[in-house]
């Protein structure tokens, strides 16, 4: 059967530089998650310059990955190129938040809507940790105002309602970013009554 000989070869010189190009891009991947991990911990170290160093190498291997997978649309939509994006989303998300910036728009970061939306659903997580660090400081300047952003991302999250072959698990992220909204504003509300207590009794006679 000449045809069917024909046909594998085909498919296996297909699946060759499939395969190829699979294991040239999960390097970078890791690498971008990996920039992306460090530069949210710069963040919370109040090391925006270096944050924003890290997010510029990962966008550089980002744009190398696109690139390399233009041509392969199954690789470019896969789970580790999917994650890898999502994981440097939350990162530039979470320090333009931080920093009182503009959101960076998918467009510009080179990446899914979906990964997108999954990297702001991670940042919800990182505006609880810097509002409790925050709290802990002290510091009850902007307590309020980010847990209105999260208010406000989890209300867009939940808009999404779409299949999860789509939206890549977004549901699962939209309903544990609820979770900690709730645990974030009854720390939040607790640390501020408490400082009105200290107040009074301060000035109190």
């Amino acid at each position: 059967m000449e045809d069917l000989e024909i046909i594998a070869t085909n498919i296996r010189s297909y699946f060759i530089v499939e395969n190829e190009l699979r294991e040239k891009v999960l390097p970078l991947c890791r690498q971008v998650t990996q920039y992306s991990a460090i530069a949210i911990r710069a963040v919370h170290r109040q090391e925006q310059g270096k944050a924003k160093q890290l997010l510029d190498s990962a966008h550089k291997l980002i744009q190398e990955i696109n690139l390399d997978l233009s041509e392969s649309g199954e690789l470019l939509h896969s789970g580790f190129v999917h994650d890898a994006q999502k994981e440097f989303a939350e990162g530039c998300i979470t320090l333009a938040l931080i920093s009182e910036k503009n959101l960076p728009e998918p467009e510009t970061l080179d990446i899914s809507y979906a990964a997108y939306l999954n990297g702001l659903g991670e940042a919800i997580g990182e505006l609880r940790r810097y509002i409790l660090d925050s709290l802990r400081r002290g510091d009850f300047s902007r307590g309020e105002e980010l847990l209105a952003i999260m208010d406000d991302i989890h209300g867009i999250l939940m808009t999404m309602d779409f299949p999860e072959v789509v939206t890549h698990g977004l549901r699962r992220t939209s309903d544990a970013t609820r979770g900690i909204i709730e645990r974030t504003r009854g720390d939040l509300t607790i640390a501020l009554r408490q400082r009105e207590l200290e107040i009074k009794l301060d000035n109190s006679p």
